[in-house]
């Protein structure tokens, strides 16, 4: 298993790249995956970028970005170039989007298909890049249950689209993740592992709440403490696949609990290498 962790994380800390990098080798971390503006906004510094990061030992996992799939083609073929040469620069090959702003149910067959058309737009010329498409599984997207992400997969039809699996997402709709993971799996290349008290609380991961600083982020816990099982996921998946996953965590405390959680995970794998 590689673990990352998410720039993102650090979105109202005061931390350097350089300085999370070096947490990250510290805690025996195998790659960071960078939220889209980081990259962004590091691009007029050229030398930080997949050889900086190859000297903490570390690899970059994603990008993690949002496409902008209902803005016109121009504009998003200028954004999707944008996100594959920076892509090139960290040395991965893995973009991550959400596709559309609305449930399964809440959109219409016509809205569909226009992101349909222009998510096969993207995954062509990523395609071509030797990049791939990691559309998350997420509420109010095309992908919030395990039927509509295996419908849009379906209809797409495309060899560069794949799937970043939020298992408490994915628990969220309603659905064992390891079902869900055993239906999607050759189309699963990234995982985002976090976890909550109670399920009374999950409206803090909505975007307009846990992207602002004033959010709360009641009900925010540590990986093994919360709702999902994930010790019971992990002992079921690891035996079956090459696991990359990020652990994504919005709260605060953010190094404690990555390490904490690092360190949870790392007792895990042992266990599962040690049975079988």
């Amino acid at each position: 298993m590689k673990l990352s962790i998410c720039t993102i994380s650090f979105r109202h800390h005061l931390q350097s790249i350089d300085q999370i990098a070096h947490w990250a080798k510290t805690h025996q971390f195998q790659g960071i995956e960078l939220w889209g503006i980081h990259a962004k906004n590091m691009a007029d510094q050229p030398h930080y970028g997949k050889d900086w990061l190859n000297t903490y030992g570390l690899e970059t996992s994603m990008l993690s970005d949002y496409l902008p799939l209902e803005a016109s083609i121009p504009h998003l073929v200028n954004e999707t170039m944008k996100l594959s040469s920076l892509a090139k620069h960290w040395g991965t090959n893995k973009i991550r989007t959400f596709v559309g702003k609305k449930g399964s149910h809440q959109t219409s067959y016509r809205e569909k298909q226009q992101l349909i058309v222009k998510l096969r737009m993207v995954c062509d010329y990523l395609y071509s890049q030797e990049q791939f498409l990691l559309v998350e599984t997420h509420p109010n997207t095309l992908t919030d249950s395990l039927t509509s992400t295996i419908e849009l997969l379906k209809e797409s039809n495309h060899p560069a689209l794949r799937i970043n699996f939020d298992v408490l997402h994915i628990w969220e709709s309603g659905v064992d993740p390891i079902k869900a993971v055993k239906d999607l799996q050759p189309f699963v290349s990234h995982f985002h592992f976090k976890n909550i008290s109670s399920n009374k609380y999950l409206p803090v991961f909505a975007p307009e709440n846990v992207y602002a600083a004033s959010g709360s982020r009641e009900g925010m816990v540590s990986l093994f403490d919360g709702e999902v099982n994930y010790h019971k996921f992990l002992v079921e998946m690891i035996p079956k696949m090459d696991i990359h996953a990020s652990l994504e965590w919005f709260g605060s405390n953010v190094l404690d609990i990555l390490a904490k959680d690092s360190k949870e995970l790392r007792k895990v794998l042992e266990l599962v290498q040690i049975s079988s």
